[in-house]
């Protein structure tokens, strides 16, 4: 009998953990027993994923950079890299403003639902929190993101799982790895070879928990759904972001069947399983030993390419919350503060869109941080910062959910086709669990 295949497990687990989640909320107590009893196992599989991140970028990284053999090459990936993530990022902007400009799912809110919205969220811990980290982040200097990168404790680096600086110290090693002699740099080229294919075949081995860990992770999202009726209210929103993340969907297929010759149906099969994670845990990091797993073994991408362009874009790409961001912007400037809906607006949201997502962390809602950015760059009033915020804030995780799946098809994307300009995109070589257990 054919196994079933693990994104079909997966959804099975998405979907019982969702109905799970509308019936323990129905009933009395069942929010705490799914809160305590339910939950725990989500947090363990996160954690599990967060623990083989950092191992697997150093080792994945260094290897492949020392396989390079010619310091040229690095350059040559970087700029293709970087380039085609900046591209993808604009595209999404674009559609996110084009969308929202043609719909205006702003306009005609009814005014008792925006009271309604503002006494429950306006002074929300969770609004608040947003604000703090947002005035944080705009508050430091303009090349701190760039100081960010350079590392002063690399083990303080590995402890924070600080990606960015785990990629420059990794990529540090590789290079010097070619500026020594082939002998001295074998021993160590093969210790990081052995960690990689280890770390890998854990990643294998905590993918068996998946399919259990999603229907805890989703029962644990449908918990925290406690008002039904301002979701409702705010569906036209929502279904604008879903519609143009859709769309970039759409586009990430296109790209992968002119450019790389590949079948769409037959990369998203592939992916689906870093896609199904990416929307139950809302978190591009936690998804990245999956997605370099599902890239390398699935679809036959050379760990040299997946190893840069993989964590770099759970860093830097985020091209589901830049379209998100530009959709968000201009709904509550439709709600609120429609005499700022200008077109020179519009063009800094985009320039300020684009820049911020370099910077967003690969953690849930981090995009709403952004958000806050990307509004202040207009000369959003301050003093209705947190009612903007207060009419998203409710829908902010589904929304989160779905745009992080973009980010990671986003990610897989790039590195299919920076794999096809480099030739280093073979035929997939996939490995099971328990290829070498002794039966």
């Amino acid at each position: 009998m054919k196994k079933l295949a693990l994104h079909w497990k997966i959804i099975i687990g998405m979907v019982l953990g969702i109905i799970f989640g509308f019936i323990m909320n129905g009933i009395d107590g069942g929010k705490g027993f799914v809160a305590d009893w339910v939950a725990p196992f989500g947090t363990i599989f996160i954690n599990l994923l967060k623990l083989i991140a950092v191992p697997l970028i150093l080792a994945s990284l260094i290897k492949g950079i020392s396989d390079l053999k010619d310091i040229s090459k690095i350059k040559s990936m970087g700029l293709r890299t970087i380039s085609i993530y900046v591209f993808t990022t604009l595209v999404a902007i674009v559609i996110g403003l084009s969308i929202v400009n043609v719909v205006k799912p702003g306009e005609g809110m009814p005014q008792d639902t925006i009271e309604k919205i503002k006494a429950k969220y306006e002074n929300d811990a969770g609004v608040a929190d947003k604000l703090a980290k947002a005035t944080a982040q705009k508050d430091a200097g303009p090349l701190q993101a760039l100081v960010d990168i350079f590392p002063s404790n690399i083990f303080q680096s590995f402890a924070e799982a600080s990606m960015l600086q785990v990629i420059f110290f990794a990529m540090f090693v590789g290079i010097c790895l070619l500026l020594i002699p082939e002998e001295k740099a074998k021993p160590l080229v093969n210790f990081f070879d052995s960690l990689n294919e280890v770390v890998m075949k854990m990643v294998d081995l905590i993918m068996l928990f998946a399919p259990y860990a999603v229907f805890a992770l989703l029962a644990n999202v449908i918990i925290a759904f406690d008002d039904i009726e301002i979701l409702i209210k705010l569906l036209y929103y929502a279904g604008c972001v879903v519609g143009g993340l859709f769309i970039m969907i759409c586009f990430y297929l296109l790209l992968v069947s002119i450019y790389a010759k590949k079948s769409p149906l037959w990369f998203l099969q592939q992916i689906s399983p870093a896609q199904l994670l990416a929307f139950s845990t809302s978190s591009s990091a936690a998804t990245l030993p999956v997605t370099m797993e599902r890239v390398e073994e699935h679809i036959g991408v050379d760990k040299e390419v997946s190893g840069f362009v993989l964590p770099v874009g759970a860093t830097v790409n985020m091209d589901g919350t830049s379209l998100y961001q530009g959709i968000a912007a201009v709904f509550i400037m439709q709600v609120i503060w429609p005499e700022g809906l200008t077109f020179s607006n519009q063009l800094v949201i985009v320039a300020t869109a684009l820049l911020a997502s370099i910077g967003s962390a690969a953690v849930p809602s981090a995009g709403m941080v952004m958000l806050v950015i990307v509004l202040e760059s207009i000369g959003f009033p301050a003093e209705l910062l947190p009612i903007g915020l207060a009419l998203i804030f409710a829908v902010d995780r589904p929304l989160d959910m779905c745009r992080t799946v973009v980010n990671v098809t986003g990610d897989a994307t790039v590195s299919v086709l920076v794999a096809k300009s480099l030739g280093k995109l073979h035929e997939p070589r996939v490995k099971n669990w328990d290829d070498n257990l002794k039966k």
